[in-house]
């Protein structure tokens, strides 16, 4: 299941962030100051312990969907994007999530290495089947030297159309280099 995106990942909320969980905070210590009543006989606070107790819960569930969201579209980037995340969107990322997705994107390629053979399998090509082998492409942006398979070098210059097989020009396609010209 690869978790699309079709914008860019939103700018971390850190602020909000910080405030639910001082406000975690402060519902916690307020609570174990009224447990430690509620033991020595007030039995009246107990309702008040309990209803902190599930806004602790409740904030706690909040954060971690926020933060599983992030993780799913940051997963989604490494599918979308390629290994090398345009500066537009790492700006949008902590550092902890840049750091998250340089991981992912290791296990990602060492796991690739390990299967298909020699040259392992490239799981981010054709992730919707392919209608021919080959498509016709328009340079977006000079690029410079672009090697095929079969040793042949093409260079990609501003404006220049290609006849190139889909597989080797797919990740350029994402990034912005090449688009697909469609007849």
């Amino acid at each position: 299941y690869v978790y699309r995106t079709s914008h860019i990942c939103p700018v971390l909320q850190a602020e909000g962030l910080r405030q639910a969980l001082e406000e975690m905070r402060t519902l916690y210590d307020r609570n174990q100051a009224d447990v430690s009543e509620a033991k020595s006989g007030r039995t009246d606070l107990i309702f008040l312990i309990r209803f902190r107790h599930c806004c602790l819960l409740r904030n706690q569930r909040c954060i971690l969907a926020y933060l599983y969201d992030r993780l799913l579209r940051i997963r989604a980037l490494r599918w979308e994007y390629g290994s090398v995340l345009p500066n537009t969107i790492q700006f949008h990322m902590s550092a902890e999530e840049v750091e998250w997705f340089s991981r992912y994107k290791k296990s990602l390629a060492t796991y690739m290495r390990s299967v298909g053979g020699e040259e392992g399998l490239d799981l981010t090509q054709d992730i919707k089947p392919p209608k021919s082998l080959y498509i016709e492409v328009r340079c977006l942006r000079d690029y410079g030297e672009f090697e095929i398979d079969d040793g042949t070098t093409i260079l990609l210059k501003k404006n220049s159309q290609h006849f190139l097989p889909r597989w080797k020009c797919e990740q350029l396609i994402r990034q912005g280099v090449l688009e697909h010209i469609l007849s």
